[in-house]
């Protein structure tokens, strides 16, 4: 997550489908003020307002999850950091082999990623131009429904950011290895983005927007963002996306999808709560072109309140990531049940959107 300057199917998918007719704070840097409604630079953009399928059993999709192997791809990110001076950060080697173990993970399930290439101004008195690119894998299915679910790969430059944001990849990846075994064309296409540059400023979430053109904007029904999943002290919250919590809806449609992640929630009776859109993370560009977003969070440098223990767990008093852009972020500092529960959230809300119904 960005420091802010101080969110007719076959068998195996049909046990989880069932028919649709049955049933933290302050802006980022570069941020204009006010609230999310304020951000929007096309508040015009006519993307499609979609009815999400309320047909996902979020109880099977919790159960398929907790066998997954979430906590393999944190090995595997951080054997890269070991590797290679301890980070992923963009444009250094640990970033260029996380891109590669990503994009090895999805040909295997049968995807096939593209690199969508970019620069952008590094830190330093210089301000060198540097190279990074996203990971782009898309399903097959309507283009003009497209949903997009997406994290960070890269780290910050001072640890192999596991839970910052390898637990975010492991979310996006499994989803997609999820969907494409179910041997399913989705009804809506599915992109799956894995983010470079999001820890500098949200550069590679802002280059993909930026290159869509208005009408592909428009085709734009969701976009499903998770940024931190596992945090050691964490919880379990989704952008609030109609603005009754925190007085900053997202663009029209974002309710619908802060309901999609609060009705999965409520299935599988794991408490969850709303969490503000502070512009930290990478659905901030797809909220400024006004596109539906919400997303999931297990909260970063805050401190616990004792009814949010109540509620979750953990330590009253002690942040969420007590090792949050920091050489200890690694992946000792996860909690692999949460991830999975998060990670099943995602995956929920993916195939509501895939297969839902204009």
């Amino acid at each position: 997550m960005l420091t802010l300057r101080k969110n007719v199917l076959p068998a195996v998918l049909a046990v989880l489908l069932l028919s649709a007719t049955a049933c933290t704070s302050e802006s980022a840097a570069g941020s204009p003020p006010g609230g999310a409604a304020d951000r929007f630079v096309e508040p015009n953009v006519d993307a499609p307002r979609l009815e999400p399928a309320a047909g996902v059993d979020a109880r099977a999709v919790l159960d398929a999850f907790g066998s997954r192997d979430l906590v393999g791809h944190l090995e595997a990110l951080q054997q890269i950091a070991d590797d290679n001076d301890g980070n992923r950060a963009s444009g250094t080697s640990g970033y260029e082999e996380s891109g590669r173990y990503v994009e090895e993970q999805l040909r295997a399930a049968g995807y096939t990623p593209v690199r969508q290439t970019f620069k952008y101004k590094g830190g330093g008195k210089n301000r060198k131009d540097v190279e990074s690119f996203n990971i782009i894998a898309e399903t097959g299915g309507s283009a003009e429904n497209t949903v997009v679910v997406g994290g960070h790969l890269d780290s910050v430059e001072d640890g192999p950011g596991i839970n910052d944001n390898g637990s975010g990849v492991a979310a996006v990846l499994e989803t997609a290895k999820w969907l494409k075994e179910n041997g399913t064309t989705p009804a809506n296409r599915v992109v799956f983005a894995f983010w470079g540059a999001e820890e500098n400023d949200l550069d590679g979430s802002q280059h993909y927007v930026d290159e869509l053109s208005k009408a592909e904007k428009n085709q734009i029904a969701a976009y499903l963002n998770v940024d931190m999943a596992a945090s050691p002290n964490g919880l379990r919250s989704y952008h609030d996306g109609d603005g009754s919590d925190f007085g900053d809806a997202g663009p029209s449609g974002s309710d619908r999808i802060e309901d999609v992640f609060a009705g999965y929630f409520k299935e599988v009776s794991l408490p969850a709560e709303s969490t503000v859109f502070d512009g930290g993370s990478d659905y901030e560009p797809f909220l400024r072109a006004g596109i539906p977003v919400g997303g999931l969070f297990s909260g970063d440098a805050e401190k616990k309140s004792k009814a949010q223990v109540q509620a979750f767990g953990g330590t009253s008093g002690k942040v969420m990531d007590p090792c949050y852009h920091e050489a200890c972020d690694t992946i000792k500092n996860t909690n692999a049940d949460l991830l999975k529960e998060m990670a099943a959230a995602l995956a929920y809300a993916t195939a509501a959107y895939a297969a839902a119904r204009g």
